[in-house]
């Protein structure tokens, strides 16, 4: 493991940040969770583009010019010695008074830590998940745009709470109109008629990366894919479903609400696409020096 806080590389036990720091005290910032494959890091350029437009729209100012937020984030990789791994790149808003305005805070603070991570047990990407819809909605486009990925997650937490009480790993959460969104931490597609489908950003879904790399892979392979407003029924009757995310990558989900997804196993459309992806995981990617 490597730590970078705002200036100095450090251990776990050394890393430290001000209890005035506006991330703390109100969740105020951005982060992106970015992967390591094999000496590189995976659609690096991606996850900083954005975290800028995810800074730009909270009208957090970022001082870092050029490729500085890259250099550094290769360093923090290179100094942790890991090849396979995953980042945590956060811009909180800075240390300020306990007063809401976020323009007290005259300096943003940066944290970039490296170190391993396994999301889920490997036997449910062998043999998939079951998930369920929680009561938790997503945070609404007309409160925050879902395209920004905001240190608040408490929503998300709660939904995962509730998920977990109720003995499954993950949640789907609707939006407001009741619309699938997204799970807690992931996006979620279906496979139908071998068309493979996942929400809007605009029904409430981040534009995750490991989304769109997804959708990149299933078109590139012949496959008809579609961003289309989905119901629990359009789950319930799914061919096929899968969660992806950083972390996450992607998983097969077997079983949602009780309902049985398919025949009850990863289907063939959703196994290409986890052999695709981890393909292209080991060969691309920024390298960080020995």
């Amino acid at each position: 493991m490597m730590i970078y806080v705002n200036g100095t590389f450090c251990s776990r036990e050394e890393a430290k940040i001000s209890v005035f720091d506006h991330g703390l005290l109100y969740g105020d910032g951005v982060f992106e969770g970015i992967r390591i494959y094999n000496g590189r890091i995976f659609k690096l350029d991606e996850h900083l583009q954005r975290l800028k437009e995810s800074a730009q729209s909270i009208a957090l100012k970022l001082p870092w010019r050029g490729k500085e937020l890259q250099k550094l984030t290769v360093e923090t990789v290179r100094r942790s010695g890991l090849r396979e791994g995953y980042i945590r790149l956060v811009v909180t808003r800075g240390v300020g008074n306990l007063g809401l305005n976020p323009f007290r805070c005259p300096e943003p603070g940066l944290i970039i830590i490296v170190d391993t991570i396994a999301l889920y047990p490997r036997e449910m990407y062998e043999h998939g998940m079951a998930v369920i819809t929680v009561a938790t909605q997503r945070t609404g486009a007309e409160t925050l745009s879902p395209r920004v990925k905001s240190l608040n997650y408490l929503n998300n937490i709660m939904a995962k709470i509730e998920a977990i009480n109720g003995g499954v790993e993950e949640a789907i959460m609707l939006n407001r109109f009741g619309f699938v969104a997204e799970c807690t931490g992931d996006n979620i597609f279906i496979v139908k008629n071998g068309s493979v489908l996942t929400p809007p950003a605009h029904m409430g879904a981040l534009e995750g990366i490991t989304r769109n790399t997804v959708l990149a892979l299933a078109a590139a392979a012949g496959r008809d894919t579609r961003e289309q407003m989905l119901t629990r029924h359009e789950l319930f009757c799914a061919d096929e479903c899968f969660l992806t995310g950083t972390a996450a990558e992607v998983v097969p989900v077997t079983k949602i609400d009780g309902r049985v997804i398919g025949d009850g196993a990863p289907g063939p459309i959703t196994r290409e696409l986890m052999h695709a992806y981890s393909e292209l995981t080991r060969t691309s990617g920024t390298p960080v020096p020995a």
